[in-house]
């Protein structure tokens, strides 16, 4: 039986780049890193050897530079004792300091944000939770609780806020890839028009999923209804029904209504 245990996530970094563009130049940190290359060896073609491109791509790049700044940052030299070379010019020196000062800025403000990040604790993952984008209208955050194990599925039981359960049903293969096991944190996706409202204390349905709550608000459409439950534990269940059915059920603000929702129609997810 393969090991579906979870490694530990490594500690996150901020990371990110900064590219300096107005009307002395445009320079991004493989271009000064050019210039600094130059600077050192005053030489284009050993520039271009240490920073891996061709002599051309070299000056091409040169060429881009200068053109942006309107002057010179770089300028050939000929003749002489020494046979010519490359070398900056008074701007191209104050285009390198400029831009190491505000790298050195940027790197305090990137190794403050990692310490930020990973000082977040329990709020990260929240926060990881709150930018998942899904077309499904319905997600809880739930912990897994128990795997029941099928000749071909496995029943996923599932604890909600407010003390309520829900069930998933997934293939063996399906738990294997989110490495599943009870105490995993699990996002569960349901889309409305899975749900199904029932009324009154009998109700006898196939459906595994039963979750009651209060109607909370009734937005109608043309044809259907969004019916907005709440459930015991602060959150929300969304489900989509025809008018008629709103109003043969008698779906008021304040209702009691039994919300049904296959195993099979809820979705899991783990953060990647």
């Amino acid at each position: 039986m393969p090991d579906t245990r979870r490694t530990r996530s490594p500690a996150l970094a901020v990371g990110g780049d900064f590219w300096l563009a107005g009307p002395d130049g445009a320079a991004g940190a493989g271009r000064i890193a050019l210039l600094r290359a130059i600077d050192t060896h005053g030489s284009i073609s050993a520039a271009a050897r240490e920073m891996g491109m061709s002599y051309k791509a070299a000056w091409d790049a040169v060429d881009t530079m200068n053109n942006l700044a309107g002057q010179p940052l770089v300028i050939r030299e000929t003749g002489g004792k020494g046979g010519g070379g490359t070398r900056l010019t008074e701007q191209g020196h104050r285009i390198v300091a400029s831009y190491e000062l505000i790298a050195q800025a940027h790197r305090r403000f990137v190794e403050d944000a990692t310490q930020a990040l990973n000082g977040a604790g329990d709020q990260l993952q929240l926060l990881r939770r709150l930018s998942m984008k899904t077309s499904a209208r319905n997600q809880f955050h739930g912990k897994v609780t128990a795997i029941h194990r099928g000749a071909v599925n496995d029943e996923i039981e599932l604890a909600l806020p407010g003390d309520s359960t829900l069930y998933a049903t997934i293939t063996h293969e399906s738990t294997s890839e989110l490495a599943l096991a009870p105490g995993s944190d699990v996002i569960a996706l349901v889309k409305a028009p899975w749900v199904v409202l029932a009324c009154g204390d009998k109700v006898r349905v196939s459906a595994r999923n039963r979750l009651q709550g209060n109607v909370a608000r009734v937005t109608r459409g043309a044809v259907n209804a969004e019916v907005a439950l709440a459930l015991p534990g602060g959150g929300t269940l969304v489900a989509i029904v025809t008018n008629d059915a709103v109003d043969e059920l008698a779906l008021v603000e304040g209702a009691t209504v039994t919300a049904l929702i296959n195993a099979s129609h809820v979705i899991l997810a783990v953060p990647a």
